[in-house]
């Protein structure tokens, strides 16, 4: 079932797919809901997916059966997406349809709203409307509207989400089929910038200090709502500068940070970064993407900073890259990233983008037994004296001493090149075996890069290839082209640098027709690919215009090379 709910910004699209969202999340349904939004506060068009499924999509879908439309502008830009037998929801009194008669639901909502208590709960009643088509009460929602407002606010959201259910049952009540629920099943509904920050929480961090910047921003949102009761610090820096100096400041001193932003911010950074590669600072670095170059597409997303993060930052020092492809997956995998950036004592950066961020689940309960917590600090036991914070090692790991850890014991840093115990060197031997030294880091860290991960068949026609948040659209591509009886395999990788190897070179001629998708212009996944491995895809299919990828739009593009 795929809704498409769609206004002018402040008509409160949001409002009325999170509520929905939430409450068919409750009711056991499998929900995905993503939104397509413009830079601005008021106006222009912004449209938001759900859809439902008994078991939770992968990627929302064009196809469009039931369309919420709050203006004209929406219809008009959307009708060609209608299937045959879909409804249209709007307000006869705000704009006229004149074509479609048999999909209209003509609902006065502007009017119902102003009965219930508020000309602002328009999108209440279109909500208690979309529970009506669907078959569903309003029970569920009523809750969530109670846990959300006061009781005035509440009981008027209700009136009006009443006010809409029984208006559309008029027209069309259960006009739409849903799947069997599962409504013993306990899910979570959040969006990915919502399981990046439980993450965080989750995996000790307690301190973020970061400038606003879509589309990373609702990390820094939901942890500054738990600074109490998580006892975790979240700073509003001036810039992105200071952000990722005070977060290494932290780290410095002992506390897992963190800090996210965008391109235009992770520009900002890039000396930073250097000073925790010299420095040998443990900092993890959530580097949400979105289309440049400048300011780009504030609201789109695009994988188009791959390249940039992986040589950012003068000089040459260890990195690690991961990347976020779905929301259960990403939980986990930020948790690597800390743990990576402390027992390596490197920066490590955490690709997300728009589509990622913005794009709500339902899953599981995470099981956070799987979670990894080790700091990797010296003890009185294991500390080797005397203290050399940078002492040469077979890994190129240090001993990381905390200021004021050992009351006998110094601790030094510098930004200069240094010797063992810290302090600034000239010299060139000294210069090179530190050098060594934390490139040898390297070696280690390939070791627990994670292989890519193979869904669909191990053989055949056609092997798709993608990195990061494509994981939905490929993984629903594949299924769909091997339902078209076309054997298709889909190889995903997450863990991007150092770039594990052993999976591809082994399927790579299993397969007749290797193709790689990416969301940017230039095909950075597959050069990488290419430089680290010697592959070379058959294929390239690239998008690149601020939206992502769709499952059809992929088997479309497929079949006609096939």
């Amino acid at each position: 079932m795929n809704i498409l709910i769609g206004g002018a910004a402040g008509q409160g699209m949001e409002t009325i797919a999170h509520l929905l969202g939430k409450a068919l999340a409750r009711a056991g349904f499998g929900v995905l809901t993503a939104k397509d939004y413009m830079s601005r506060v008021r106006g222009g068009h912004n449209f938001t997916f759900l859809r439902i499924a008994a078991d939770t999509p992968w990627m929302a879908a064009q196809a469009t059966q039931l369309l919420v439309a709050l203006n004209e502008e929406t219809y008009s830009l959307h009708r060609q997406s209608l299937t045959e037998n879909s409804k249209i929801i709007y307000d006869p009194d705000l704009f006229s349809i004149q074509t479609d008669a048999d999909k209209l639901v003509p609902l006065p909502l502007e009017s119902l709203s102003i009965k219930a208590g508020n000309k602002i709960m328009a999108n209440t009643v279109a909500v208690g409307a979309v529970l009506a088509l669907l078959g569903q009460e309003t029970s569920i929602a009523e809750t969530l509207l109670l846990e959300t407002f006061n009781q005035e606010q509440a009981a008027q959201n209700i009136a009006a989400l009443r006010s809409g259910h029984s208006a559309a049952k008029k027209y069309c009540h259960d006009c739409f089929s849903l799947p069997q629920s599962k409504e013993n099943k306990r899910q979570l509904y959040l969006d990915g910038n919502q399981a990046l920050g439980m993450s965080v929480l989750a995996s000790g961090c307690r301190f973020l200090a970061a400038y606003p910047m879509t589309p990373s921003t609702g990390i820094m949102a939901y942890l500054a709502a738990k600074q109490e009761s998580h006892d975790v610090v979240v700073e509003q820096a001036e810039d992105e500068i200071a952000a990722v100096n005070m977060a290494l400041g932290a780290a410095y001193c002992g506390a897992r940070a963190l800090t996210c932003t965008s391109g235009g911010g992770f520009s900002l950074m890039v000396e930073g970064v250097s000073l925790a590669g010299m420095t040998e600072t443990p900092l993890v670095i959530i580097m949400a993407m979105r289309p440049g170059p400048a300011t780009g597409l504030p609201t789109r997303t695009e994988q188009g900073d791959l390249e940039f993060v992986l040589h950012a930052g003068h000089g040459e020092f260890p990195r690690a890259i991961l990347s976020a492809t779905h929301i259960e997956d990403a939980f986990f995998r930020l948790n690597k990233a800390f743990n990576l950036a402390e027992k390596y004592q490197i920066p490590v950066i955490f690709l997300s983008d728009q589509h990622f961020a913005d794009t709500a689940r339902t899953v599981l309960p995470f099981d956070f037994n799987k979670l990894s917590y080790d700091r990797h600090l010296p003890t009185a036991e294991t500390l080797e004296t005397p203290y050399r914070r940078y002492r040469y090692t077979a890994s190129g790991v240090s001993p990381r001493a905390l200021p004021g850890q050992f009351p006998n014991e110094i601790v030094l840093a510098d930004s200069d090149e240094h010797d063992e115990d810290g302090h600034i060197i000239e010299d060139a031997e000294t210069r090179r075996r530190m050098t060594e030294k934390r490139l040898r880091k390297l070696e280690g860290l390939a070791q627990e890069m994670e292989e890519p991960h193979l869904f669909g068949d191990q053989s055949g026609e056609l092997l798709l290839i993608g990195w990061g948040s494509t994981y939905g659209a490929l993984r629903e591509a594949c299924t769909i082209l091997q339902n078209k009886h076309i054997r298709t395999g889909h190889l995903h990788f997450a863990d991007l640098w150092p770039l594990p190897t052993t999976t591809i070179k082994a399927l790579f001629s299993q397969f007749k027709q290797k193709i790689c998708l990416e969301n940017n212009a230039t095909g950075q996944f597959s050069a990488l690919l290419r430089r680290e491995t010697g592959l070379v895809v058959d294929r390239e299919i690239l998008k690149f215009d601020g939206r992502p990828f769709f499952a059809d739009e992929i088997v479309q593009e497929v079949e006609h090379h096939v």
